[in-house]
C-alpha cells in the first residue's frame, strides 16, 4: 500500500494531524494498535474531557526547551479549537480557571474528531500494530498488521507512558532512537504522591476521600493554589498533581492549608474572643470535624485556647500554614495523567514538528518533551502540535 502520510497513534494529536493533513489534499493513513481511537480522550476530565484552557500560554508548559512550544501554540490557539467545537454544536462550559469541559460527555469530542477524519477522507485502521519502520526512497516503509505501507511523511503521535491500561507504550521513543534522536529521561507527571511515614500514612488513610479546598502547595520554587485530597495511599487533588511535575525523589513539599488567613493574627484574635474554645473545636469550623480531630491528635495537644502560650500559638500557625513533608514517591505511570521528558525538542523543528535527524519524520503531542499543567493544557498542545505537523507532512 502506498500513501502520502502515515500517522501512528489515533489519540488527540494523531487525530488532529490526520484530518488536517487530509483536508489539504494529502492521502492519510491513520493507524493504532488499540481497538478504539481516542481512549485517553474518553476517560479525561472525569469522562467530560477538559479539552482546552482559555488561558493557554507557553508558561503553562514544562520542557527542557521552554521556547519550543511557542510557535505551534501561536499558530493553532485555544480559540481555534473552541471554534471547531462550536461548529460541531458540542455544548461546553467553563468549570474554573479557564478549564473548558463538555456539558455531556467526552465522547462528543471524540465523535467530532472522527467526523472530521471521515469528512476529510482519512483511512483509519485500528487494531493495527507496526512491526518495523525503515527508510525508503523518498520516505518510509512500514511493515504493519495490514501489510507493507510506504509513505512520504511519517508522523509519530503515540503519546507517552502514562496509563498503560489504555495502551500506552514506549513505541514512539523507540522510533525516535532508531532515527538518531535523543530521548530525555521520562517520569510520571500530574500524579498523586504516596506516603509511607507511619504516622502520616495512618492520618492519610483515616482521612481518605477528604478534600481540603483552596490550599497552597509548593515545591522547587513552584506554587499552586487549588484543592488537595487525602487518599488511602497518600495525597492527590489538583494542587498535588500540579506540583508533582516539579517534584524529584527526596524533595520536600510545603502545604499551606489555610492561605486565606493570616494564621498568627487569626489565632490571637480567636484566643482573645473565645479563650475557652478547644483547638479541635476551632479547627472543626475550618476543616471536617474528623480532620480537625486528627490534626489536633497528630500535631497538637488539643486544649482551650487560653492555655496555649504565645510561642505555642505561633507553632500551631506555622504547622497549619507551612506543613512540610517528604513524599515516599508517586503512584507512577499507572495513574499519571502525563509523561514528563521524551523526544528532545532541540532535534525537532518548532515550526513544523519535523525531525532534524531524518527528513519526513514528525513528532507530535506527548511523545515530545513538552508537558502542560493540569487543566486542558495538554490537549491544547496535542491540537496545536498536530495541526503544525499537518501543514508540512
Amino acid at each position: 500500500m502506498q500513501t502520502d502520510v502515515v500517522v501512528i497513534g489515533a489519540g488527540a494529536a494523531g487525530l488532529m494531524c490526520a484530518f488536517t493533513a487530509a483536508a489539504r489534499g494529502r492521502r492519510v493513513l491513520l493507524i493504532d494498535h488499540a481497538n478504539k481511537a481516542g481512549k485517553k480522550i474518553l476517560m479525561s476530565g472525569g469522562g467530560r474531557c477538559n479539552f482546552t484552557n482559555l488561558y493557554t500560554e507557553p508558561a503553562n508548559f514544562l520542557s527542557g526547551n521552554p521556547h519550543f512550544c511557542k510557535s505551534a501554540l501561536a499558530r493553532y490557539t485555544q480559540w481555534d479549537f473552541i471554534e471547531l467545537v462550536s461548529r460541531h454544536g458540542v455544548p461546553y462550559h467553563e468549570k474554573k480557571l479557564g478549564q473548558l469541559f463538555c456539558d455531556n460527555k467526552a465522547s462528543d469530542i471524540l465523535a467530532m474528531l472522527l467526523d472530521e477524519c471521515e469528512q476529510a477522507g482519512v483511512d483509519l485502521r485500528l487494531e493495527t500494530a507496526v512491526q518495523t519502520i525503515d527508510k525508503a526512497d523518498g520516505g518510509y516503509q512500514l511493515l504493519t498488521d495490514a501489510g507493507p505501507v510506504t509513505c512520504q511523511s511519517l508522523v509519530i503521535a503515540t503519546g507517552g507512558l502514562s496509563i498503560p491500561t489504555l495502551g500506552a507504550s514506549g513505541f514512539g521513543y523507540q522510533v525516535a532512537r532508531q532515527f538518531g534522536h535523543t530521548v530525555l529521561p521520562t517520569r510520571a507527571g500530574l500524579v498523586p504522591f504516596t506516603i509511607t511515614e507511619p504516622q502520616l500514612k495512618s492520618m492519610c488513610e483515616a482521612l481518605s476521600g477528604t478534600s481540603v479546598e483552596d490550599c497552597l502547595v509548593s515545591c522547587n520554587g513552584q506554587t499552586f493554589r487549588e484543592n488537595i485530597l487525602f487518599t488511602h495511599r497518600g495525597l492527590s487533588g489538583p494542587a498535588i498533581l500540579q506540583v508533582s511535575s516539579y517534584w524529584e525523589p527526596g524533595d520536600a513539599i510545603e502545604i499551606n492549608l489555610l492561605p486565606h488567613l493570616n494564621l498568627s493574627e487569626w489565632l490571637d484574635e480567636q484566643c482573645r474572643e473565645r479563650p475557652n474554645t478547644e483547638l479541635k473545636t476551632l479547627l472543626g469550623e475550618l476543616f471536617t470535624r474528623k480532620m480537625a480531630g486528627l490534626l489536633a491528635e497528630h500535631w497538637f495537644v488539643s486544649k482551650p485556647l487560653k492555655q496555649y502560650s504565645a510561642n505555642e500559638l505561633i507553632e500551631i500557625a506555622e504547622q497549619l500554614g507551612c506543613w512540610r513533608l517528604v513524599p515516599a514517591g508517586t503512584e507512577g505511570y499507572r495513574t499519571a495523567e502525563v509523561t514528563l521528558g521524551g523526544v528532545d525538542t532541540k532535534e525537532v523543528s518548532s515550526k513544523t514538528m519535523e525531525s532534524q535527524k531524518s527528513p519526513g519524520l514528525y513528532f507530535v503531542g506527548e511523545v515530545l518533551d513538552v508537558t502542560g499543567h493540569l487543566g486542558g493544557f495538554n490537549f491544547q498542545w496535542a491540537w496545536a502540535s498536530g495541526y503544525a505537523a499537518a501543514q508540512y507532512a
